[in-house]
């Protein structure tokens, strides 16, 4: 139990960042009426402390409203988040619909056989690596979610592959997206 928790620390710490390019997800549908916010935000939310290759975040900018989207594994990333956007000069008001995931050893294991299993498949490991990862894995109740960007849909098909063989997970829901296809 306790490696488990060095080892989730440890990978944590070493991918403290999200990828903007596979951070700063928009929804569909959103209006953004201020490039320079969206900007701003993005730089606000993937340089929170302790957010990492476990959490998901998005946003939606609606005139001076911004809503947070996603899934965190610290309470402290979903309040941080919110209080860091809420300074951002142009926003009047955030909605943070961030969830935090619950406390689970289970998911803790998941999380890591995960993460060793994508980063041992077929060169996926650079998805994993840096300060910005643009490969993110949610863990919720046994249930994986990819999320992020990849290069190519073999590299999407792949890291699809390689969490299905977890043991213990009892679902994969793939999102990744391949890096320049249209989403909508």
């Amino acid at each position: 139990m306790k490696t488990i928790k060095s080892i989730l620390v440890a990978v944590s710490v070493v991918v403290l960042l999200s990828a903007v390019s596979a951070f700063g997800q928009v929804r569909r549908n959103s209006v953004i009426s201020n490039p320079q916010l969206a900007k701003q935000v993005r730089h606000e939310l993937v340089t929170l402390p302790y957010y990492g290759v476990f959490d998901n975040l998005a946003y939606n900018i609606n005139g001076s409203t911004v809503t947070l989207y996603g899934q965190v594994v610290r309470p402290t990333t979903r309040s941080s988040a919110e209080g860091r956007v809420k300074q951002l000069p142009g926003v009047s008001r955030v909605v943070n619909n961030i969830k935090v995931l619950p406390l689970s050893s289970f998911d803790d294991n998941i999380r890591v056989a995960t993460f060793r299993s994508i980063a041992r498949t077929a060169g996926l490991g650079r998805y994993l690596r840096g300060a910005n990862p643009s490969l993110h894995i949610v863990v919720d109740r046994g249930h994986i979610s990819l999320e992020g960007v990849v290069d190519n849909s073999s590299d999407r098909n792949l890291a699809n592959i390689a969490a299905r063989g977890v043991p213990g997970a009892f679902s994969v829901t793939n999102n990744l997206r391949v890096e320049g296809e249209n989403v909508g």
